[in-house]
């Protein structure tokens, strides 16, 4: 983040730039759109679908591969209309067709039971499966692009959606989903699990201050925050998918993005493409590269974090009924300190406190999708395999690394193999599947504070099996859904496959004629294997003292009225009771793990006993307004309660216990390619664990939380507000778009906890005896940014 000393003087020459940069680049010329039109359910081409451009006299239809194209379209913002005799109309929102750079669409229409003529259902644009009929939010890319604070990073983006707690500072990613911990969700990229989504994690939780995921390789993100399919394995509280685009399939093309922590190039096209039309075979790669550590020493901060990290795909079309797709994610981190000229003790504390880290993520996937002949329904199978490799160090001299205090040296290793089948018998929709993972562990810690010394590799398989059957009865206003899962692993003795047995249902009821009014009840049993550094500790005896760990179990209740007040826009309102069992609880400290995880540390490498329980229930409302007379957003509010019990089974507010919490993101699409938009994140007073001063005089610059406390000091209301511009341009080889981000703009100070620091004269040498004081931290700051992507 980017600090300022005048924020007036900061706002302006940014602004100079923009209008200098407005005023040079002024060309236009027209735009191109393609796509391709499918059967929802068989995937086959719909050959002669209709395809309109919303207000304009654009209009084309399929061919016989269900390909459209539109050319010579100004370009600007769309909402497009898609229609097919038999089936449901689609309208596709907020479509940006570029000179350069248009991705393509493709459209999947669901089929009318009956073919009425004359007659025109649209689908619903907020429309939720019979298996997940509430809790679950899908966004475009677009709608995340645009995003204002968000940097182009989609982490960063998912903290605006409802239920969605910010973390302490409001600076990292935890996806923290309705007073549950950061470590209670999953991640998948297309079909293959990704086990973080951020620069820097947390090992054990997922949580970090920067995404690794580009915006450039997005469709759609989607996340669930209960009522979760039975194909996922190991969610408590939320599943975030991200669903891929293909590569170009016509021409080579690109993107370079240049934003406020980083830079980074997306190249696109189709390989071994001959002389046919399209190939069957494209590519999509990316790579970026941070600049934050020069720009930190150019400003005069201490910390110096610096990373890279790429993503590629490759699919390939064997056939009309057979198609193999091959993707990998990776990041390269380094973060450590450097002292500034200008010194003061905000920088000294940062350097004697931020940890020294060194770590590695690769994550690679193989699909092979098959689509049945002769009837609907496919075969999905995977192999995937993902690795961490973890150094994170505390020194009493972290800027020449001498004298350890503490450290961790793992990786994990995770090699998986997952088969789903979909098929359909009469009305019925059934989904069978099963999966079995390779785990392989190694973990060398180093703990003086806590006399914690150890060297362990465990290895070991997890398995599991999933069924789910749905299908509409009363003339399609009834819905239902029935799923299970059973999970076990070979290594923990805790529980076991029929311990862990796992079932779902959901309804979902029209209580209009035409469904705009809608009744959604969804109840939930899920489980998740302790985490590898649980399982993997040992004791001063050598011993696997959590290797009798039970799997921890949510129990989900919820209820839903959905609203659908036009053919853009949706009000919905939830009540859900989450209720917790078998949760880890720390004998170390005496509190549960559910407070911990949302820091740069190791979560979870400690002596535990599963005994923990825990509750978490509330109401959550939300209106959404996709684009319509040029103005779009979401705006929500979550009132919630979240405890859970320490070691001696009293509930205890976690830290996550903020009671309100309300989003607003939206934006308005002016004229000439201009767009305006706006966030406003709020959190009630937010419970932390202060620190036992006392102690940490003693082991500083480790310092010593005081659990025991936790529940009595509070955090005030957390208030955060961005703003952004956009405008775009675009010219016969290249299209251009330029923003000008502004977070914070009202200048609201982010609540932290108190920082402290060793006592120090003036020349920075510690006054002895020892004693440590509050050291200010500079908050509150406006930050301006800027920022731009090159499509060619």
């Amino acid at each position: 983040m980017i600090k300022t000393s005048s924020k007036k003087t900061s706002i302006n020459v940014f602004l100079i730039l923009f209008i200098i940069v407005s005023n040079y680049c002024s060309s236009q010329v027209s735009g191109q759109l393609y796509g391709y039109v499918y059967d929802e359910k068989t995937n086959e081409p719909l050959i002669g679908a209709t395809i309109l451009l919303e207000d304009t006299d654009f209009g084309t239809t399929t061919d016989f591969d269900g390909g459209f194209e539109f050319d010579n379209v100004q370009p600007k913002t769309y909402n497009i209309l898609v229609s097919f005799l038999g089936y449901k109309s689609k309208k596709l929102f907020n479509v940006i067709i570029k000179s350069k750079g248009t991705p393509v669409e493709k459209i999947y229409l669901s089929q009318l039971k009956e073919t009425l003529d004359e007659v025109v259902i649209t689908q619903n644009p907020f429309y939720k499966s019979k298996e997940s009929p509430l809790s679950i939010q899908t966004f475009s890319a677009v709608e995340i692009q645009s995003y204002p604070g968000g940097n182009n990073d989609i982490t960063k983006v998912v903290q605006s959606m409802p239920g969605i707690s910010p973390s302490i500072g409001g600076f990292r990613n935890d996806i923290i989903i309705r007073g549950g911990a950061p470590n209670e969700s999953v991640y998948y990229l297309d079909d293959i699990e990704i086990p973080n989504i951020n620069h820097f994690s947390t090992q054990g939780s997922s949580g970090g201050p920067v995404g690794l995921v580009n915006i450039s390789f997005i469709s759609e993100v989607t996340l669930s925050t209960s009522s979760f399919e039975s194909e996922y394995d190991n969610p408590l509280s939320g599943v975030l998918k991200f669903k891929q685009r293909e590569g170009n399939s016509k021409e080579f093309r690109g993107n370079f993005r240049l934003g406020a922590s980083e830079a980074g190039i997306t190249l696109e096209g189709p390989l071994f493409k001959n002389s046919s039309k399209d190939s069957k075979t494209t590519m999509i790669f990316s790579a970026r590269r941070s600049y934050l550590k020069y720009l930190f020493k150019l400003i005069g901060l201490a910390i110096r974090p610096d990373y890279w990290d790429y993503q590629w795909k490759i699919n390939h079309i064997i056939d009309p009924y057979n198609s193999i797709s091959v993707l990998g994610i990776g990041s390269i981190d380094d973060f450590s300190s450097e002292a500034p000229e200008d010194f003061n003790s905000e920088q000294q504390i940062q350097i004697d406190q931020a940890p020294v880290i060194d770590q590695t993520t690769n994550t690679w996937g193989v699909t092979w999708k098959r689509k049945f002949k002769n009837s609907p329904g496919s075969l999905v199978s995977s192999v995937s395999s993902n690795r961490l490799n973890n150094l994170i160090s505390s020194y009493t001299d972290n800027l020449n690394e001498q004298g350890v205090i503490f450290q961790n040296d793992s990786h994990e290793w995770e090699t998986k193999l997952k088969v789903k089948l979909t098929s359909y018998y009469k009305d019925w929709k059934i989904k069978l599947g099963a999966n079995i993972q390779f785990a392989d562990y190694l973990n060398d810690t180093q703990d003086y504070i806590n006399n914690i010394n150890y060297f362990t590799t465990i290895n070991f398989y997890k398995y599991g099996i999933y069924s789910n059957i749905s299908k509409s009865f009363l003339d399609d206003n009834l819905d239902f859904s029935f799923g299970f899962r059973l999970d076990a692993d070979t290594f923990s003795t805790g529980s076991d496959l029929l311990d862990n047995f796992s079932p779902r249902f959901g309804l979902s009821y029209g209580l209009s004629d035409d469904n705009r009014w809608k009744l959604n009840m969804t109840y939930g049993e899920y489980y998740k294997m302790p985490t590898y550094t649980m399982l993997g500790f040992q004791n001063n005896n050598g011993e696997f003292s959590n290797k009798n760990s039970k799997y921890t179990k949510s129990v989900h209740h919820v209820i839903g009225l959905d609203y659908n007040s036009s053919s853009s826009s949706k009000f919905s309102l939830e009540y859900f009771v989450k209720n917790y069992s078998q949760y880890p609880i720390s004998i170390l400290d005496g509190i549960s793990m559910a407070n911990k995880g949302g820091d740069f540390e190791v979560f979870g490498n400690e002596d535990i006993v599963t005994s923990g329980k825990g509750k978490s229930s509330g109401i959550e409302f939300l209106f959404q307004q996709k684009l319509s007379n040029n103005f779009y957003g979401i705006f929500s509010y979550t009132n919630f309660k979240s405890e859970f019990t320490d070691i001696n089974s009293n509930y205890i507010p976690s830290v996550w216990d903020s009671k309100h919490l309300i989003s607003f993101t939206g934006g308005y699409k002016l004229k000439k390619n201009w767009e305006v938009s706006a966030r406003w994140r709020f959190s009630g007073k937010t419970p932390y664990v202060p620190y036992d001063l006392s102690s940490s005089v003693e082991t500083y610059p480790e310092m010593i939380f005081d659990y025991s406390r936790l529940g009595e000091v509070k955090l005030s209301n957390f208030s955060l507000a961005d703003i952004r511009f956009d405008k775009k341009w675009n010219y016969e080889k290249y299209s251009f778009n330029f923003y000008l981000d502004i977070q914070n703009f009202l200048g609201q100070k982010i609540p932290i906890p108190p920082k402290y620091g060793l006592q120090r004269n003036e020349q920075f040498e510690v006054i002895i005896p020892r004693n440590l004081v509050e050291v200010g931290i500079t908050n509150g700051s406006v930050i301006p940014s800027f920022g731009f992507t090159v499509d060619f």
